[in-house]
């Protein structure tokens, strides 16, 4: 077993128009020390997913099963009291928007210190030097000034290192980032993402992006899910995902990306269409409304939901097309204008 398995994990939501279906059978594993990036639209599952493994829909009206295993321990059946004993100490999350993820009314060190002391009997001397050791880690410089400012008077990048700092306050051996650049200039995307790919190494700690941005990703990751309609329809390695990619939502995820290491010589080309209601999900395949080669799998597409299944060691596609034809397509016609953008 993994550090980190989830199996089959389905979150709905009941609502008055029906029940939204945000996480649909969800698998897949994280090793200590390694780094999955979770991809897809927005609306696809991926921020429900992380709350999921926090426990954060517990007592709510989320209907939840399926299972997920930390480090040997089922957080779905645990109770929720339980679940709470362990978001800080054993997994922690950093929020897309520091600036409301944070409280406005306590200064940045104050917000640091009550989640340090939670987990540990210290005092408040103790854990204000433990909050400004921190904040000197993630590059705020004059930390010991610094910590009794509130989140406001950050600039946005350094309330995400702030928000990085409470997030390693307690040494989580998971870790997930929900969008940790979102909303940055690129200067200061590469100095979080440096900063988090250090700390990581430091702690060894398993880590979960969760993005939209595939550059995000290629930067960081280990190994990518992609997911689409609460569903995974990718997952392999970093090399996979990028150099032999199978489905057609793949492919369209990296047409839409800019590249910055050639002279472009055509626009991007972006998936026709917009994402389905996750109320009324298409029959069969989610995607097949939107897939270009929907018509060659003889009417499959829109009246069963494919499997997902290897395609080689790791590397798992939810696709109805034959493996030789997805091969065939990427080599002989996707990769090539890729190659041109």
């Amino acid at each position: 077993m993994s550090f980190l398995d989830v199996k089959d994990l389905k979150i709905h939501f009941p609502t008055d128009d029906g029940l939204v279906r945000s996480v649909d059978g969800l698998t897949f594993s994280l090793e200590r020390g390694r780094t999955l990036g979770i991809v897809g639209e927005s609306g696809s599952g991926k921020s429900v997913t992380s709350l999921g493994i926090l426990g954060l829909h517990k007592g709510g009206r989320a209907q939840i099963s399926g299972e997920i295993w930390l480090d040997g321990e089922d957080l779905v059946s645990m109770p929720a009291e339980q679940v709470r004993g362990l978001r800080g100490k054993k997994m922690a999350m950093i929020f897309q928007d520091p600036l409301s993820s944070m409280h406005p009314y306590y200064t940045v060190g104050h917000q640091i210190i009550e989640a340090y002391r939670i987990h540990h009997d210290v005092s408040k001397q103790v854990a204000r030097k433990h909050a400004i050791d921190l904040l000197g880690r993630v590059g705020i410089p004059e930390p010991a000034r610094r910590v009794d400012s509130y989140p406001h008077e950050f600039s946005g990048g350094m309330r995400q290192r702030a928000m990085i700092a409470m997030a390693l306050s307690c040494d989580p051996e998971l870790l997930i980032a929900d969008e940790p650049t979102t909303a940055l200039d690129v200067t200061v995307q590469a100095q979080i993402l440096d900063l988090m790919r250090d700390l990581q190494r430091e702690f060894n700690s398993a880590l979960i992006i969760i993005t939209h941005d595939l550059g995000v990703v290629a930067e960081l990751s280990d190994d990518i899910l992609v997911m689409y309609a609460g569903k995974c329809v990718e997952y392999g390695t970093a090399d996979d995902i990028f150099y032999r990619p199978e489905h057609p939502y793949t492919w369209g995820l990296l047409g839409s990306m800019p590249r910055l290491d050639r002279e472009p010589t055509d626009r991007l080309l972006p998936i026709k269409g917009s994402p389905p209601s996750l109320i009324n999900v298409p029959q069969g395949c989610a995607f097949h409304p939107r897939c270009p080669y929907s018509e060659r799998t003889e009417g499959r597409a829109s009246a069963e939901v494919p499997d997902l299944a290897p395609t080689e060691r790791g590397h798992l596609v939810r696709c109805h097309l034959p493996r030789a034809e997805r091969r065939e397509l990427w080599e002989n016609e996707i990769k090539p204008v890729l190659e041109t953008q």
